[in-house]
C-alpha cells in the first residue's frame, strides 16, 4: 500500500533544495514555510521508500510518519520512536550528518529496537538534489 502524499513532490524537492542552498551559501535561513515543506516532503519520502508501521518518526512541530516493516503498533506510546528537531532531521535526510552522529550529539533521540534509521538514511544525495 503506498502512502498518500500531501506535499507535491516537485514543491517538496524545491523546498529541500532551497534549504540546502541557504545552508551552503551561508545565506539567511530558509523561511519557516520552506522548512515545513522540506520536512514534510522528506517524511513522506521516508515512508514511501520504507513502507510499514513499526517506527514512528516525529519532527515537531511539522510532522510525523510511520515507516519500516514490522509489527504494527496500535495503542498507547509506540515502542519504536525517532524524534528530532527540523534542522537535525533535514541534515540526516540529505547526508550532512549521519544518523549515529546526530544521536551521539543529542540532536535526535531513538527508542526501541527498530528505531535505527542508519540503513534508510540519507534519503537524498547531491546528485538527487542538484541533477546536472
Amino acid at each position: 500500500m503506498s502512502i498518500r502524499r500531501r506535499i507535491d513532490p516537485a514543491a517538496g524537492h524545491e523546498a529541500l533544495v532551497a534549504w540546502v542552498q541557504a545552508r551552503r551559501t551561508g545565506a539567511a535561513p530558509a523561511p519557516r514555510t520552506t522548512l515545513a515543506t522540506a520536512v514534510r516532503f522528506t517524511l513522506e519520502e521516508l515512508a514511501a521508500r520504507n513502507e510499514g508501521n513499526s517506527v514512528e518518526v516525529r519532527i515537531p512541530p511539522f510532522g510525523v510518519t510511520h515507516c519500516i516493516a514490522g509489527p504494527r503498533h496500535t495503542r498507547g506510546t509506540p515502542p519504536n520512536v525517532v524524534e528530532a528537531d527540523p534542522e537535525a532531521w533535514l541534515e540526516v535526510a540529505v547526508g550532512e550528518t549521519d544518523f549515529a552522529a546526530a544521536l551521539a550529539a543529542g540532536r535526535m533521540s531513538a527508542s526501541g529496537t527498530r528505531a535505527d534509521l542508519t540503513a534508510v538514511t540519507p534519503l537524498f544525495d547531491a546528485a538527487e538534489l542538484f541533477p546536472s
